[in-house]
């Protein structure tokens, strides 16, 4: 008697649809992709939401969102109820999907009562796909990188 062993992919089965669906609904409540929010900037003076950077002082020198409110994680604790709405959802990014410091920003202004979404891909992300920035010496753009985003077009998703 032979057994075979599924290939890694299916070693542990898929989900049912309705709780894959419940998942990936959970998910869409908790995050949000940089082309969207750079989308829901460019479309409306007030999109509903603010961005917040939570990096330091000299990481936002190098570059962040235009409009973002700066609060590094460490002070969100005894700052944000000062700077932030608690009626108004944020939109947390740090540098990159290598860094959780956006997790751990939203973890933070959700413990105080803030609604709150993570910017999947952060500031790396942001650039990367060509969206303008600011840095400590004024406005920057870089073209898209065909690899995270169409170089023409819409990625249609």
């Amino acid at each position: 008697m032979t057994t075979t062993v599924p290939n890694s992919v299916l070693r542990v089965a898929p989900e049912t649809p309705a709780e894959a669906a419940a998942h990936f609904r959970a998910s869409l409540r908790l995050y949000a992709d940089v082309s969207d929010v750079a989308a829901a900037l460019a479309a409306d003076a007030d999109p509903g939401f603010v961005i917040l950077d939570s990096r330091s002082t000299e990481s936002w020198d190098q570059g962040h969102i235009p409009g973002a409110i700066h609060l590094p994680t460490a002070l969100i604790p005894e700052q944000a109820e000062g700077l932030l709405d608690k009626s108004v959802p944020v939109v947390s990014y740090c540098w990159g999907p290598g860094c959780n410091g956006a997790t751990r920003a939203a973890l933070a202004l959700a413990e105080l009562g803030f609604q709150v979404k993570e910017m999947l891909g952060g500031f790396e992300y942001w650039v990367r796909e060509g969206f303008a920035y600011e840095t400590w010496q004024g406005p920057e753009r870089r073209d898209a990188d065909p690899l995270t985003a169409p170089v023409a077009g819409t990625c249609g998703c």
